[in-house]
């Protein structure tokens, strides 16, 4: 049974696209960033790396915090499945370009891990979601423009879809909101399994 508390949630993430989406959703949030290396976390996937990661976001930051009723913190993280590797963000601008130059014109899978903590009853939930991205077969001229924007630097697998890289993107499969970096409709149904609405979340 869902309660009937108001809920206030915690993001476990610096990303301003992520909390863009949920302003837009009628979702205000609190930013308390993780602060975790992600560099020491391992995985042989791509789906389970973002996973973990997710997972560990919102642990981290849920273990610095009170008990506080009606309190959920979020942890979300993206990488991209391409070719058997695994692509988080860029390394460089140098590296963004080698992507680029692999990736126009085929399709990666971008998987976005979703972590939520009770932060009273302990309860979690957790998913991943998996959407395919197919790239455009962008110019030499256009990769190296993009990446001079500095935009795919700071992303996972060197692109966005809901900023200059949108026009390199040629379609998608699945929910345009977890190449963002957030998928609502999974994060409502994470809810669901802590018996939260979504709509107890929305703003007045």
């Amino acid at each position: 049974m869902l309660t009937d508390i108001s809920y206030r949630l915690v993001l476990a993430s610096a990303s301003p696209a992520r909390r863009a989406l949920l302003k837009a959703a009628g979702i205000d949030v609190d930013v308390l960033v993780s602060g975790v290396d992600e560099s020491v976390v391992e995985a042989e996937d791509a789906y389970t790396l973002s996973l973990a990661l997710a997972r560990m976001k919102a642990r981290t930051v849920a273990a610095r915090m009170q008990a506080d009723p009606g309190v959920l913190v979020l942890g979300c993280d993206s990488v991209l499945a391409f070719e058997g590797q695994i692509l988080g963000k860029p390394g460089d601008a140098d590296e963004a370009v080698r992507r680029w130059h692999s990736m126009r014109g085929k399709s990666g899978v971008l998987h976005t891990g979703h972590h939520l903590t009770d932060l009273v009853t302990g309860r979690q939930a957790e998913d991943v979601g998996t959407t395919v991205v197919h790239f455009a077969d962008i110019t030499d001229a256009e990769i190296e423009a993009y990446v001079a924007t500095e935009e795919p630097l700071h992303v996972a697998g060197s692109f966005t879809i809901d900023g200059r890289g949108g026009a390199f993107i040629e379609r998608i499969e699945g929910d345009p909101g977890n190449v963002v970096g957030l998928s609502l409709p999974l994060m409502r149904r994470l809810l669901g399994e802590l018996n939260v609405s979504i709509t107890q979340l929305w703003r007045d």
